[in-house]
C-alpha cells in the first residue's frame, strides 16, 4: 500500500455528546464514508476515514468540509469549528487530540450552546459607488485637474485623487456600520468586523445568534436590504459553527 492509498482520520468538528446521533455519510473524493463521533468526557470530535495527505483548499474539498459542517449542526446544537484539511494517523491520535482540547472544549460549550454563526457581507454596486465616488464635487475638480497631463506630470495629483476617493469608501463603510451592523449587533449575542475583500467591499461581518432567535435575525436582514437594495448587494450566508468566535485551529502538522 503507497502513501496515496493509506487511510487516516479527516475531522470536521468538536460537539458537545447529549445523545448518541448518526450523523449519516459524506462523499469524499468519490467515496461515501460514514461520520462518526470520538468521544471523550461529555465531548466528541466528528471525523469520517479518508485518505491520509494534505487537503488543498479547492471548490471540492471545501465544499466536503461544509457539508459534513451541516449535517452535523442539523443534529447537534453545539458545534466548536475545527479548520480545514486536518488528518490524523488513527482514531487514538484523535483521542489524544480531543483529551489535550477538553479544557478549552468545556470551557467553550456553555458559551456556543445552541448558538450558530451568520455572516454578512455588504457590496457596493458599481454605479452607486460611481456615483459617490465621481459625484463629490472636490474629487470632480482633481479629476479635470489631472486630464490632459502626462503621468508624470500628474502623479502627485493622481496620488491625492486615490487618497481623495479611499476616503469617500471609508465613509461609506462607516455609514454601513451604523445602518446595517449596528441594529443586527442588537440581536446578536456577539459580532465581529473583518477585513473587506475587494475594493467594492464597504462591511463583511459576523454574528454569533441564538437559534431560538434566527427566524428574528433573518427578517431584520430582509428588512435593511429592502431599504438598501438599489445602491448595495448583500451577500448572507450561515448557519455555521462559530468560526469567528472561537480560536481553536488546528495545524496539519499536530497530525504528525
Amino acid at each position: 500500500m503507497n502513501q496515496e492509498e493509506q487511510l487516516g482520520v479527516y475531522i470536521f468538528c468538536g460537539i458537545q455528546i447529549e445523545e448518541d446521533v448518526d450523523f449519516g455519510e459524506i462523499e469524499i473524493e468519490g467515496e461515501s464514508k460514514q461520520l462518526f463521533t470520538i468521544p471523550y468526557k461529555d465531548a466528541g470530535i466528528v471525523a469520517a476515514e479518508a485518505p491520509l495527505k494534505i487537503y488543498h483548499p479547492n471548490k471540492e474539498n471545501l465544499m466536503m468540509h461544509q457539508q459534513a459542517i451541516s449535517k452535523i449542526m442539523e443534529k447537534n446544537q453545539t458545534v466548536i469549528p475545527v479548520s480545514f484539511g486536518n488528518v490524523f494517523h488513527s482514531k487514538a491520535d484523535v483521542g489524544v487530540l480531543l483529551e489535550n482540547l477538553y479544557p478549552q472544549f468545556e470551557k467553550l460549550f456553555p458559551e456556543i450552546k445552541g448558538k450558530i454563526e451568520l455572516g454578512l457581507k455588504v457590496i457596493g454596486k458599481k454605479e452607486w459607488l460611481h456615483s459617490q465616488v465621481h459625484g463629490n464635487a472636490k474629487i470632480e475638480k482633481m479629476a479635470q485637474a489631472v486630464q490632459g497631463k502626462s503621468e508624470a506630470a500628474s502623479y502627485y495629483e493622481r496620488i491625492q485623487l486615490g487618497n481623495e476617493a479611499q476616503k469617500i469608501v471609508a465613509s461609506l463603510q462607516n455609514e454601513m456600520k451604523q445602518e446595517v451592523l449596528n441594529p443586527l449587533k442588537e440581536l446578536a449575542e456577539a459580532s465581529k468586523v473583518n477585513d473587506p475583500i475587494g475594493e467594492k467591499m464597504l462591511l463583511n461581518a459576523s454574528f454569533l445568534v441564538d437559534r431560538d432567535k434566527e427566524e428574528e435575525f433573518d427578517l431584520k436582514v430582509n428588512e435593511i436590504y429592502e431599504k438598501w437594495k438599489d445602491k448595495v448587494d448583500f451577500s448572507y450566508s450561515g448557519p455555521w459553527p462559530a468560526y469567528n468566535f472561537v480560536n481553536i485551529r488546528l495545524k496539519v502538522e499536530d497530525a504528525g
